[in-house]
């Protein structure tokens, strides 16, 4: 058997994206068509953002629905969600994390947030009477996605979901990181992860960093610099699940 005919028989692997706070699976827009259009499975889950256990629950309620080779990307906080639900899981081959979090075990979102000073143009967030925090327009404007286009932002911000405050505060469980290889965008304009912050997280985890200009949201802002990375981490696990063609050879 050749080369080109192993391949044909290559898994079809399924991208899970999961979004941040203050957004909605529809916050994968610019990201799911160019993935299909690349032959792969591209699917984003809804989060409730009551919890991270509320949150992971969910991711893996809809992981149960795939079969096959998963790659897990989480934008922002989704980054904490994937770290928590991709740990045990064999289908789950490798993480992307762009612009996001990867706390360690025993870790919470909110001190790894608190690691570096915050940008002069970061929000100051207090929850509601519910335990709930919302962003205003001027922070999707000024912060979480400053290089957006207006009509963005404010889109953003008018359909934003709140984040429940105890989704920053909850402990990691054991991080999938520490078992399956990972992709990182570095946002060097990132205003409300400090980049030191998210290099600090991708060197630890051992992963592949990519450091790009880009604001907090490339999702809308650099879409396709977003597609690329995914593309790497999609590459390297059909990389690993190629058969050897030498091998068939030497059984056929």
């Amino acid at each position: 058997m050749n080369t080109a005919m192993a391949q044909t028989s290559l898994p079809v692997v399924t991208v899970v994206l999961v979004h941040a706070a203050w957004a909605d699976a529809s916050s994968w827009n610019k990201v799911v068509p160019p993935l299909q259009r690349r032959g792969m499975q591209a699917v984003a889950v809804q989060i409730p953002l009551s919890s991270l256990s509320d949150d992971v629950a969910a991711l893996h309620r809809f992981l149960k629905r795939v079969s096959g080779p998963v790659v897990l990307v989480g934008h922002s906080y989704g980054g904490a969600v994937i770290t928590a639900a991709g740990s045990g899981a064999p289908n789950v081959k490798a993480l992307v994390y762009i612009a996001a979090m990867a706390p360690d075990e025993g870790e919470a979102v909110g001190e790894l947030l608190h690691r570096a000073a915050p940008h002069a143009s970061a929000p100051a967030l207090a929850p509601d009477e519910d335990g709930f925090l919302w962003m205003s327009a001027k922070g999707f404007a000024d912060a979480v996605a400053h290089e957006s286009s207006p009509d963005d932002a404010v889109l953003m911000a008018a359909t934003q979901k709140p984040i429940a405050i105890r989704c920053v505060q909850e402990q990691m469980t054991k991080p999938a990181w520490k078992e399956k290889p990972s992709w990182f965008l570095v946002a060097e304009r990132d205003r409300m992860i400090a980049p030191e912050t998210q290099r600090f997280m991708a060197h630890r985890a051992g992963g592949h960093v990519l450091a790009m200009k880009v604001d907090h949201t490339p999702l809308a802002s650099a879409p396709d610099r977003v597609v690329a990375i995914i593309t790497q981490a999609v590459d390297a696990v059909l990389h690993e699940a190629a058969p050897d063609p030498q091998r068939i050879g030497r059984r056929a």
